[in-house]
């Protein structure tokens, strides 16, 4: 047996347990095309009764009428059953990919940041769009559809043999030929859509990154050397899927030739038949090699579509595999942890934390530290000290390696994640804003907050005005990611989400060093204002917005170097924090 068989199996049990919570549409689906396999064999018998009888033999119209009807009749029965067949087939295949998508995007969410920082986004748009469409094939024209063609080729050969077995016998010697044939037909497929699979994606990755950094691109002149990149990887794709294309080239001619030949030992008998025999003999075997002649039409033809379905089975198998790796990805999972009733009114504890994003390279090192509520702590540090590590680690988006990072005497693993973040609010440097409204970016669709909850934040935080001057103010479109608004307005906007959210621990990480003076001044007063009465830490390189901090703590290579107020680092002999603010104080002045 194929190694790759168990687990095909595997794979499939796994495709029909989405299917379950739909066992109507499954059962009538697979009913319609079981009756579906009876109506297109019984054609042929009919006309060859009907050629014989009210043709050949003796000419009643009357009688030809009646076949004719029952014979359209049975038609109308195809159509209809193919008509019941399809919807219920795509409406199963529609619900299954429903439940599937809604399955891997939790998934996703639950993942921790250090997948998606080592998994391209392109790659994962393509698990979530077009992976799941070659998924939809497998149930809507993929498995009913081959148990249909089996059952009508199992029909057809009943009814061959049932009439004349040794015409039935001859007309099937190109079978085995037909049947190895599409066994190299099917392992070349094989081949093509893995290549195919890979190609796919390195496509969608390409696509989707150049589109999201084109100002880069742009602004570097690298239009012509990314156009040249991209059109490597777009032939990689076409040569993909013309693998599969010249199989398909060679197995179709040879499926028609294989049904040419059956059709030709039928006239062969034929000829051997009529030997010797009467024109009134002769003329009796006219509905019988009438209706073998249809029946090799149709035994080729499900054939041939079994190939085209296996096609279609072994692009969505692969496609789920892909899928099902995605949603075997336990090793990022976060764990939520089951504490909800917490008090974030108490200090924040890191104690002998370490923390690597790779194994073996640590970022943070025996990191010890007690924030106290209300107070406001900020971190500097040259880039790489693991200022942003310290806000990582307590939103939970990176796992520390060792030590305890806790809420008073609670650590956080034990919290449950929704409500951890539910207290944390974090503003980074790099603000993202969705495609919508100002409104909308705001509230991140939470019903609880009214247009006057809003505006009051918005006031609070002193970007109302802005927001007014705008067309349709609170409902003006911003674009993807914000693109409509400048740096300013897009970091003034991330303040109020924080600021209405009412959060008990307060992270800005680096948020004023991208914004001019104007914003600067106004973020400056928003700050002094939303850090009162709760736990904030400042993550900054101007040394300017932080000399009001409660405490600065001063980092070196992952570790706590200096620990004091603005006055008291100012007063260490040669401190780190001294020699930083006197380099920034000096440049300033120079300017």
């Amino acid at each position: 047996m194929n190694s790759n068989q168990p687990q095909k199996k595997k794979l499939f049990k796994r495709l029909l347990f989405f299917a379950k919570p739909y066992r109507k549409y499954l059962l009538l689906a697979l009913t319609s095309v079981l009756l579906l396999s009876i109506p297109g064999p019984l054609r042929p018998l009919l006309i060859g009764r009907m050629v014989d009888k009210y043709i050949v033999q003796t000419q009643n119209p009357s009688m030809l009428l009646w076949w004719s009807l029952l014979l359209l009749s049975v038609m109308v029965l195809e159509g209809f059953l193919q008509l019941i067949s399809s919807y219920f087939s795509n409406l199963l295949a529609q619900s299954v990919i429903r439940d599937l998508r809604k399955k891997i995007i939790e998934h996703f969410l639950r993942l921790r940041m250090s997948y998606f920082d080592k998994n391209p986004v392109g790659a994962m748009v393509t698990r979530v769009v077009s992976d799941m469409e070659a998924i939809t094939e497998v149930f809507s024209s993929g498995i009913m559809e081959i148990i249909s063609d089996c059952f009508s080729l199992i029909f057809i050969l009943v009814l061959m043999f049932m009439n004349n077995w040794e015409l039935a016998w001859m007309t099937l010697i190109p079978i085995p030929f037909l049947l190895l044939a599409t066994r190299i037909f099917a392992k070349s497929m094989k081949d093509s859509f893995q290549k195919e699979r890979l190609a796919v994606t390195k496509l969608n990755t390409f696509v989707q990154e150049r589109l999201s950094g084109m100002s880069v691109v742009q602004l570097f002149n690298r239009e012509r050397e990314e156009y040249k990149r991209f059109e490597k990887i777009n032939e990689g794709h076409k040569q993909a899927h013309i693998q599969a294309v010249w199989a398909n080239s060679i197995f179709f001619p040879v499926v028609e030739i294989l049904s040419s030949l059956s059709v030709a030992f039928l006239l062969v008998w034929g000829a051997l038949q009529v030997s010797g025999k009467t024109s009134v003999e002769i003329r009796s075997m006219y509905g019988e090699v009438f209706a073998f002649t249809l029946w090799i039409n149709q035994l080729y033809r499900p054939i041939r579509q079994l190939a085209d379905k296996f096609n279609i089975l072994q692009r969505g198998t692969v496609r789920a595999e892909r899928v099902f790796d995605v949603l075997d990805e336990h090793a990022d999972l976060q764990d939520s942890g089951t504490l909800t009733n917490i008090d974030f009114a108490q200090p924040v504890r890191f104690e002998n934390v370490y923390f690597s994003y790779v194994e073996g390279r640590p970022v943070l090192k025996n990191v010890n530290l007690t924030i106290h509520h209300g107070e406001t702590v900020a971190f500097v540090g040259a880039t790489g000290a693991g200022k942003t590590s310290i806000v990582n680690l307590l939103g939970r988006f990176y796992e520390h390696d060792s030590g305890t990072i806790s809420i008073g005497s609670v650590p956080i693993q034990e919290i449950k994640l929704s409500e951890l973040r539910k207290n944390i609010a974090i503003v980074l440097q790099d603000v993202f804003l969705f495609s919508g409204t100002i409104f909308s970016n705001i509230t991140l669709g939470d019903t609880q907050f009214t247009q006057a909850d809003v505006e009051a934040a918005a006031k609070a935080v002193g970007a109302h005005d802005f927001i007014m001057k705008l067309p349709g103010n609170y409902q003006h479109e911003i674009g993807e990611r914000g693109g409509m608004l400048s740096v300013g307005q897009r970091q003034l906007i991330a303040f109020i989400r924080a600021y209405i959210y009412a959060p008990q621990i307060l992270i800005l990480d680096e948020a004023t060093s991208n914004v001019d003076s104007e914003s600067e001044q106004l973020i400056q007063r928003a700050t002094e204002k939303i850090t009162s009465g709760r736990t904030s830490i400042v993550i900054a390189h101007r040394l300017s917005t932080i000399q009001k901090a409660d405490r600065i703590v001063v980092m070196e290579k992952g570790e706590l170097v200096e620990i004091g107020n603005h006055q008291e680092l100012l007063q260490l002999e040669n401190g780190y924090y001294k020699r930083l603010y006197d380099r920034q104080f000096f440049n300033q002045k120079e300017l």
